[in-house]
C-alpha cells in the first residue's frame, strides 16, 4: 500500500480524534484526509454493489476494519496515497473487491475517484453493462472477469488515457469489438475470453504495439487471423482457442521473437503447413490443436530449450516423430494424438520413466514398426497407434478400432463414470474411479470396456480428472451423479467385443461443479462436443443450460450401429466456455454415466421381436406336445376297447413332435 507521510497523518488523526472526544461534532467523513467527493463516491459504490460491510465511521484510508481485509482468496481493499499537499490530503488509488460475491450493477460513481489507478471487481455476481462514463477513468488496470456483465463493449473505453490491462474474461458481453479500442496505445493485456463477442478483430488493433498478452478464447470472433499481429513485437502470449476464425496462421508470426505461449485451436478453413516459429526461441507452451496442419513436424521444435507443452493433436501431420524430441530437457506434456504419423514407433518414448513426469499421448496414428507390448506404459498412451487392424501380432488395443479377437458376446454396457460400482434399476453400473487421465488408457477388469483420456488443465497442473459433488443431490439416482469423469481435452469410451447391431446409447449428465446461487461459482459455463461412432451428436453442449440448472440430471439418448464389434463415444473440448471459474483450470467435458443396450440383433430383429418369437415357439411346442400326448392315449384306448392286441413301433421322438416344428417356425420368422 502507498501511504506516505504516515507519521504526520497519524498526528492529524489523533488531534481530530481528541477534538471529537472533547465534544466536537466529527463525522466519519470529517475524520479523514480523503476528500468529500471520494467518500461520497465510496458510498455510491457500496449502494450499487450491495456492499454492506464498509464502516464509514472509520477512515477509509486507515487500512483498518473492512477497508483493508484479505482472508484467503477473499480480498476487499481500499488503498490510498496520502502524499498529496504535503501529506495533508489522501486519494484512493486502488480499489479491489475480489471474490466478494457482490451483486448489483457497475457504479458510475467510480469516475469520481479521479486518482484511481487499479480497479478490480473480479469474481463477483455483478450484472448489467459497462457504463460509458468509465471511458474517463484514469486507471491502469480494469478487471471485471468472472461476473455477469452484459451488453456491448462501450466505444468510450477507447479514450482511456493510461489503460494497460483489460480483463473482461468470463462474462456475457456481446457484439463486436469497437475499433476505438485500437486507440489505447498503452494497452498491454487484453482478456475477453469466454464472452459472446462476434465480428472480426478490428484493423485498428494493428496500432497496439505494446501488446504483451492477448486472449480471446471461446468467442464467436470470425475472419482470418490477421497479419497485423506482426506489429505486436512485445507479445509473449496469444490465446485464440475455440473461436470462429479461419486459418492459415499468417507467416508473419515468425517475427514475434518474444512469444513464449501460443494457443490456437479449432480453426476452420483450408489446410496449412506448420507455422514458422523457429525465431521464438523462448517458447514454453505451443498448442496448435485441430488446425488442419499437414506435413511433417518441424525438427526445430526438438531444439527448443524451454518448451514444456507441445500439443499438436487432431491434425493431419505425417512422417516420423523427430528423433531429437527424445532430448527435450524441459518437456512435460507431448500430445500427438490423432494424426497420420508413420514409420517405426519412437523407441525413446518407451524408455520414459514415471520419475521423468513426461506425459505423452501418441494414440491414433499410423505407425508400422517397432510395436510396444502394451497400450499404456507409465505416462504414455499408445491406444490405436498402428495402421493395421488385422495384424494379429499386435495387441488389439494398439490396432485401429480396437478389434475383438474372440467371439463378440456383449450386448449391453453400463459405466458409472468417475464413480464406484452401483446398482440402478437392476443394472450394475461398473466402477470407473481411476484417478489418472493426463495421457491414459484404462481397460476395465472384465475387458468389456475402456477409456482413453488426453490433456492437462491449463493453469492447474494438479487438476483432478474426477469431479465430486459437494452438496446433497435431490435426484432419483444420486449415486450415478455424485462423481463424474472430467477431461481437459479428449475423452473416449469404448465398448469392446460388442455384438454387431443397432444400439441405444444413453448419456447421463449433471453439472456438479458450478453452483446455483448468487455467487461467482454460478458464473461458470461448460461447453463441449460429443461424437458417437465418429458422428457429432452434440455440438456446444452445455449441461447446465440443457438441464435448467446445476445439480439436475439430464439424459441424452441416441441410436447407433455397431458393425465392427467396437463402440466409440468421444467427448471433446473445443476451447469454448469458461476456464477460470470458480478458479483456473475448470473446464472440459464431464460425463456422469453411460448405458448402452442392444435394440436390434445382428439379424436385424428388435429384442421385442426376438422375445415374441421365443414365446410363440415355446407355446407352439407345448401345443404340439399336448396334441402328440392326446393321440398317443387315444390310440391305446381304441386298441383296448376292440379287444385286440396292437403292436406299436417305437413312438416318435420328442424332436419329431416338438423341436423340429419349433426350429422350422423360428426359421420362418427369420
Amino acid at each position: 500500500m502507498a501511504r506516505g507521510g504516515g507519521g504526520f497523518r497519524l498526528l492529524v488523526l489523533l488531534l481530530l480524534g481528541l477534538a471529537c472526544s472533547n465534544g466536537g461534532r466529527c463525522s466519519g467523513a470529517r475524520a479523514t484526509l480523503l476528500p468529500e467527493q471520494e467518500v461520497e463516491a465510496l458510498k455510491g459504490i457500496a449502494t450499487k454493489l450491495n456492499k454492506t460491510d464498509w464502516d464509514f465511521s472509520v477512515d477509509p484510508c486507515s487500512a483498518s476494519g473492512n477497508w483493508a481485509n484479505s482472508t484467503g482468496f477473499l480480498i476487499s481493499n481500499v488503498t490510498c496515497d496520502c502524499s498529496f499537499k504535503n501529506n495533508t490530503e489522501c486519494h484512493i488509488v486502488r480499489l479491489e473487491l475480489m471474490r466478494q460475491n457482490l451483486s448489483g450493477v457497475l457504479p458510475d460513481e467510480v469516475v469520481n475517484l479521479t486518482y484511481l489507478r487499479y480497479l478490480d471487481l473480479s469474481r463477483n455476481f455483478i450484472q448489467g453493462p459497462i457504463p460509458a462514463s468509465w471511458g474517463d477513468l484514469p486507471v491502469y488496470n480494469l478487471s471485471l472477469q468472472g461476473n455477469r456483465i452484459c451488453g456491448t463493449l462501450p466505444k468510450e473505453l477507447g479514450r482511456m488515457p493510461m489503460l494497460k490491462s483489460i480483463q473482461f474474461e468470463g462474462n456475457q458481453i456481446e457484439g463486436p469489438i469497437p475499433p476505438e479500442l485500437g486507440n489505447i496505445s498503452t494497452l498491454q493485456r487484453f482478456f475477453i475470453s469466454a464472452n459472446n463477442i462476434t465480428g472480426e478483430l478490428p484493423s485498428t488493433f494493428s496500432r497496439l504495439a505494446n501488446m504483451t498478452d492477448f486472449r480471446i478464447d471461446g468467442n464467436s470472433i470470425s475472419g482470418k487471423i490477421p497479419s497485423f499481429i506482426k506489429n505486436w513485437q512485445s507479445v509473449n502470449r496469444i490465446d485464440m482457442q475455440g473461436t470462429s476464425m479461419s486459418g492459415p496462421i499468417p507467416p508473419e508470426i515468425s517475427l514475434l521473437k518474444n512469444l513464449t505461449e501460443l494457443r490456437v485451436t479449432d480453426l476452420s478453413g483450408p489446410s496449412m503447413k506448420f507455422p514458422p516459429l523457429q525465431n521464438a526461441l523462448h517458447l514454453t507452451e505451443v498448442v496448435l490443436r485441430n488446425c488442419s496442419i499437414y506435413g511433417e513436424i518441424p525438427y526445430y521444435l526438438g531444439q527448443m530449450l524451454y518448451l514444456k507443452v507441445l500439443d499438436i493433436s487432431f491434425n493431419k501431420l505425417t512422417g516420423q516423430v523427430p528423433v531429437n524430441f527424445g532430448g527435450m530437457v524441459a518437456l512435460q506434456y507431448l500430445y500427438l494424438t490423432e494424426n497420420m504419423l508413420t514409420g517405426d514407433f519412437p523407441s525413446w518414448m518407451l524408455k520414459n520413466k514415471a520419475s521423468n513426469k513426461v506425459n505423452m499421448d501418441i494414440s491414433y496414428n499410423n505407425f508400422t514398426g517397432n510395436p510396444p507390448s502394451e497400450c499404456q506404459q507409465v505416462n504414455l498412451n499408445m491406444v490405436s497407434t498402428f495402421s493395421s487392424s488385422n495384424d494379429n501380432s499386435l495387441q488389439p488395443c494398439l490396432r485401429k478400432r480396437l478389434p475383438c479377437t474372440t467371439r463378440p458376446h456383449h450386448s449391453s454396457l453400463f459405466i458409472n463414470c468417475g464413480g464406484k460400482s452401483v446398482s440402478v434399476n437392476g443394472n450394475t453400473y461398473e466402477d470407473d474411479s481411476s484417478q489418472i487421465g493426463t495421457s491414459t488408457f484404462v481397460l476395465s477388469d472384465d475387458k468389456k470396456w475402456a477409456y482413453s483420456s488426453t490433456g492437462d488443465f491449463v493453469g492447474n497442473e494438479n487438476g483432478d480428472y474426477i469431479a465430486r459433488n459437494a452438496s446433497k443431490l435431490t435426484l432419483a439416482y444420486p449415486e450415478l451423479y455424485t462423481e463424474a469423469r472430467l477431461s481437459p481435452l479428449s475423452l473416449k469410451y469404448y465398448g469392446l467385443c460388442m455384438e454387431n447391431g443397432e444400439y441405444t446409447v444413453e448419456l447421463h449428465f449433471a453439472e456438479i461443479v458450478f453452483t446455483d446461487d448468487h455467487t461467482y461459482s454460478s458464473n461458470g459455463k461448460r461447453v463441449f462436443d460429443v461424437f458417437i461412432q465418429g458422428s457429432k451428436v452434440l455440438e456446444d453442449f452445455n449441461i447446465e443450460d440443457e438441464a435448467g440448472s446445476p445439480h439436475r440430471e439430464i439424459n441424452r439418448i441416441f441410436t447407433t450401429n455397431i458393425t465392427d464389434n467396437t463402440l466409440e463415444i468421444h467427448f471433446y473440448w473445443g476451447g469454448k466456455g469458461t476456464t477460470a471459474i470458480p478458479y483456473r483450470g475448470v473446464y472440459g467435458p464431464l460425463i456422469s454415466a453411460i448405458s448402452v443396450t442392444q435394440s436390434r440383433n445382428h439379424h436385424g430383429l428388435s429384442i421385442g421381436v426376438v422375445i415374441a418369437i421365443v414365446i410363440g415357439a415355446a407355446a407352439f411346442a407345448i401345443i404340439l406336445l399336448l396334441i402328440a400326448f392326446y393321440f398317443k392315449v387315444f390310440s391305446r384306448k381304441n386298441a383296448k376297447g376292440n379287444g385286440k392286441f396292437v403292436s406299436y413301433s417305437k413312438p416318435p421322438s420328442f424332436t419329431s413332435y416338438v423341436m423340429l416344428p419349433t426350429f422350422v417356425l423360428i426359421l420362418l420368422f427369420l
